[in-house]
């Protein structure tokens, strides 16, 4: 609430001061964040393979919580939620028609790779990296899992040096801040993208007063799930989103040349698996310039290490009686390689629409409208569109109420069952947080203050990506440790 009071009150002056200090991280730590993406996927992997693979989160003979497809379901849910429907069509369409990099690999297949390079190995790999280093000790030594900073601890939580305890004290701050920044921004975008939806549907430019009824009905629902707990509420509608977004899938790939589809995704996932390295590291031909990587990879490397400590610890919390190995197969393979098809589906049968139309003529371009625009093209409009706004909701919903579960594990210090107390307090705080940014948007209509969130994440994440470099050393500690 003080971040959006204060860009309202100083709003020149906090876009320059973001500006500036967005800038400056992206001149001086951009390549750093794509190091540390790299060396996070090659960590996992080698710990994959290794004699650490088979340690098990719990006992030895300990089942897993959750079934497969209930455990994908909430891992998928919850780490990418409405980002899918989002870029579906818009960010294909960009890359196809602002080819990153120029090679003799076709436009197409070059725009799907880049859209994979951003959902792909890396993203996954920042979540993996959280859940298992808290896992480890929660599972293995009876730590809590409620904090960062429990992987540090020798003997559960406290301790009696007054430097730790502040070290502690301020590591968990900065995970909670820099969630908190996440989520908001997320919650403010995916609404806006309803809005955007229903503006073009209807034909009308809706007020800011039904993006604030959007953004409560969001959080009375998130709250309701959250309230629920892990094994009712977020494991039901992470279920339902599922079921309804292999429906959509399902609905656009029938329509499509199907074996068209196949053939690119095959081409493209080549392409990414073999150019992974110099694209992670941006080197020679694969550098696409500082603009690109400050628009794109940097930003989303921010926002995939804002979102890692929640989605980690909801990522732990429900892998329990999983071995390492699948665990990181699992977390890195399965929810990319659908996510890889979801774009190939769509931004191939954008292709082909701008193919068949002889020219684009941006109509793919507003990253809010792009989805709807695409489906007027496809038969049974209204439970097709339906289907899209209620998939925003409830994938808004289930990455609200598991961060509210997190956030809520944070500051009770109660592993299993977090107060109801704290739970409403959380969502209470996100909520009015996000209608604050949004509102802020209307008000400054000159101004881009998502655009301005989304910069400003770029600046929360990186004390962060420092914390994730210790955090891994620890996680290596732990698991030579003896007692695994």
């Amino acid at each position: 609430m003080s971040i959006s009071a204060l860009f309202y009150a100083f709003t020149a002056e906090s876009y320059q001061l973001i500006e500036t200090l967005s800038i400056g991280v992206r001149e001086w730590f951009g390549q750093f964040y794509l190091v540390l993406g790299l060396l996070s996927v090659v960590l996992l992997v080698v710990v994959a393979f290794s004699k650490w693979g088979t340690y098990k989160l719990g006992k030895i003979d300990e089942k897993p919580a959750f079934s497969n497809i209930a455990w994908i379901s909430m891992l998928y849910s919850a780490g990418m939620g409405a980002g899918i429907l989002l870029r579906a069509v818009q960010e294909p369409v960009f890359m196809q028609q602002n080819p990153p990099i120029q090679n003799n690999v076709s436009t197409e297949i070059k725009a799907l790779e880049f859209t994979f390079y951003q959902w792909g190995f890396t993203a996954w790999a920042f979540y993996a990296l959280f859940a298992l280093a808290i896992g480890t000790v929660a599972f293995k030594y009876g730590r809590p899992l409620i904090t960062s900073s429990s992987v540090f601890d020798t003997k559960k939580y406290s301790t009696k040096s007054r430097f730790k305890n502040l070290g502690i004290a301020l590591t968990d701050l900065l995970t909670i801040l820099t969630t908190v920044f996440g989520l908001v921004a997320a919650v403010a975008l995916g609404s806006s993208q309803i809005k955007g939806g229903l503006d073009h549907l209807l034909g009308l430019t809706l007020n800011a007063n039904y993006s604030i009824a959007l953004i409560l009905f969001i959080g009375f629902l998130a709250l309701l799930s959250a309230l629920s707990g892990v094994e009712k509420g977020i494991k039901i509608i992470s279920t339902a989103n599922i079921y309804l977004t292999l429906a959509l899938l399902i609905f656009v790939f029938l329509q499509t040349d199907m074996l068209l589809i196949l053939k690119q995704y095959a081409h493209a996932l080549y392409r990414y698996l073999i150019d992974f390295i110099p694209m992670s590291l941006a080197l020679g031909a694969f550098d696409p310039g500082k603009k690109f990587l400050t628009d794109w990879t940097y930003y989303y490397w921010a926002f995939w290490l804002a979102w890692a400590p929640f989605t980690g610890l909801f990522i732990a919390r429900i892998s329990r009686g999983r071995t390492i190995r699948e665990i990181i197969l699992g977390v890195l393979l399965i929810p990319s390689l659908g996510s890889f098809f979801w774009f190939t589906v769509f931004g191939q049968s954008a292709f082909e629409m701008i193919n068949a139309a002889g020219e684009y003529k941006g109509e793919f371009d507003n990253v809010f409208t792009s989805l709807f625009i695409f489906l007027s093209h496809y038969p049974a409009q209204s439970i097709v569109n339906t289907i899209v706004v209620i998939l925003l909701v409830s994938f808004l919903v289930t990455s609200l109420d598991s961060a509210i579960l997190v956030l809520s594990m944070f500051t009770s210090k109660n592993t299993d069952t977090p107060s109801k107390k704290h739970r409403i307090v959380w969502s209470t705080l996100l909520t009015i947080c996000a209608i604050g940014i949004v509102l802020l948007s209307f008000a400054k209509k000159d101004e881009d203050v998502l655009s301005a969130v989304q910069k400003l994440l770029i600046i929360t994440s990186l004390p962060l990506s420092f914390f994730m470099i210790v955090m891994s050393f620890k996680w290596i500690q732990n698991l030579n440790k003896k007692e695994c």
